[in-house]
Order: structure tokens, then sequence, then C-alpha cells
């Protein structure tokens, strides 16, 4: 497995490190350098980016501002020469925060959890579970045990049979995840597992002491789906 990567920075020697300690690692591949988020856009629209080495003190726009204004950006570790942007840069979501002047040991321990954060999102001989990342931690969650699924603005809740778990994700990016015969959207923020569905109760889905609401725009098709093919009539 490679990562191809990009670094972004203004001053060239910070640049011209991060290259070359990208050159004495086997699982990175160097896609292109740049000195500013700008050329960082154009970078992300022209090639398949696994991760990026990203500066915060940058003429334009700055790294921070950068992350908060791309949604989904890959896989981000930080390298700056200011300390105090750590906590918000974790906010944001960045795998690792490096201060420069950045050691080869630091530099490869943070490309490892890269490395290992991906194989864990990408890997496709287990279809029974994934892994999302809650605060600093990444946690596993079973298809089998998802009881539905709330939008809040950028980040959703994943309600289990054993708790609830909320991660920065788009609930149209979940869905497109979930096997269509399992789950259903009910609601602009709301998916549900269909054979979690106790009752239907007015606009209203029951599943345990949890009531999800429908909405008129999908309530004829929930009723399709999950009702109208086993209602027993006389």
């Amino acid at each position: 497995m490679t990562l191809s990567c990009v670094a972004i920075d203004d001053e060239p020697l910070a640049r011209e490190c991060i290259v070359n300690y990208v050159k004495e690692v086997d699982f990175l591949q160097l896609t292109g350098t740049g000195n500013n988020p700008l050329e960082l856009t154009k970078l992300l629209n022209e090639k398949t980016v696994d991760l990026i080495f990203l500066d915060i003190q940058m003429p334009v726009i700055n790294g921070i501002e950068f992350l908060k204004m791309t949604p989904h950006p890959p896989m981000v570790i930080i390298t700056t020469a200011y300390p105090s942007f750590a906590l918000e840069g974790f906010q944001l979501d960045v795998l690792d925060y490096l201060v420069k002047p950045i050691t080869f040991n630091r530099f490869f321990k943070a490309v490892s959890k890269a490395r290992d954060y991906h194989q864990l999102v990408t890997r496709t001989d287990v279809a029974d579970h994934f892994f999302i990342k809650c605060d600093y931690k990444y946690e596993r969650i079973y298809f089998s045990e998802i009881l539905y699924i709330e939008a809040m603005q950028n980040y959703v809740t994943i309600y289990t049979t054993k708790g609830k778990h909320v991660t920065l994700l788009y609930l149209r990016n979940v869905e497109e995840n979930l096997d269509g015969q399992s789950f259903i959207r009910v609601h602009k923020s709301y998916i549900v597992a269909i054979a979690k569905i106790e009752a239907i109760e007015n606009n209203e889905i029951i599943i345990g002491a949890f009531r999800v609401p429908i909405s008129r725009n999908y309530r004829d098709q929930v009723i399709e789906r999950v009702v109208n093919n086993k209602l027993w009539k006389k």
C-alpha cells in the first residue's frame, strides 16, 4: 500500500525537509508541493491525494482557515512552528501535529499513524463493521447493532444497541456506505435500520425507547418498504 501525499509550506527549507523525509519512507509517494492552500486546492482537483502535510502560517489563507473551508479533506498532518494551534487543529480532525524543527523519528511516527488509519477505513475483507473517529480514538461499529443515525450539521450521531457515537461526517456520506436493503432514509436528518423498527405510529418510527420522526416527503416510501408487503389483511 502506498499513500500519495502533498507538502504545502511557504518556507522552502521546511518544504524541502518534508520532501526529503517522504523519500525515505517506502509507503509514501510525493505527488506535489505548494507554498499556499490555493495551490493545494488545485492539486486536490487534479490528483488523488491521501495525505496532506500542511503548514499553518502562510500567505493568502492559513492552513487552519483552509481546513475550516474544506469539507472532508484527505488525511492531514499539520507542520508548523506554532504549538499554540494544536487544539484547534485537532478539533478540525487532523491526524497529527508536528512542531518544527521536525525530526525524522517524529515524522515517521506520524506517517505510520496515517498508514494504519488508511488501512482501517479502506479494508474490504470484513463487511460486518466499519470504523469511525470519535474524539481521539477509532471506534468499531457493527452494522447489525445500528438502530438509527441522526444528522446534526457537519456531524452524525450513530445510535446502536450499545450506545451512541458522534463523528464528523455528513449524512449523505454515511448513506452511500450503508446497505440500501437494510437501511432506509426516513427524514432529511435520519436513517433507520429497517430490522430494528418495532412500530410506526402516525409520523414517528418507534425503536425501543426512541422515536424517530418521518417527514412527509419520505412517509409513502417508508410505508411501502417497511409495511405493505408484510401487512396481514383479512
